[in-house]
């Protein structure tokens, strides 16, 4: 069994994107996540795919 943390951008309704930790994201009936992407292996691929959706207007900055 494998202990890899995973990550994953959620989209909050505030129109702006976090990474949190996969033991963090609840089932898909939160209403406080609009979108979500991932799983992504390391926080740096998480926050280079989160540049990406600011920069294709998916995603406000903070």
């Amino acid at each position: 069994m494998s202990n890899t943390q995973n990550f994953y951008i959620v989209k909050r309704p505030a129109g702006n994107c976090e990474i949190i930790p996969s033991n963090e994201v609840a089932g898909d009936d939160n209403p406080e996540v609009i979108e979500k992407w991932g799983p992504f292996e390391s926080p740096g691929e998480a926050i280079a795919r989160r540049v990406g959706l600011i920069r294709a207007g998916k995603c406000q900055p903070v």
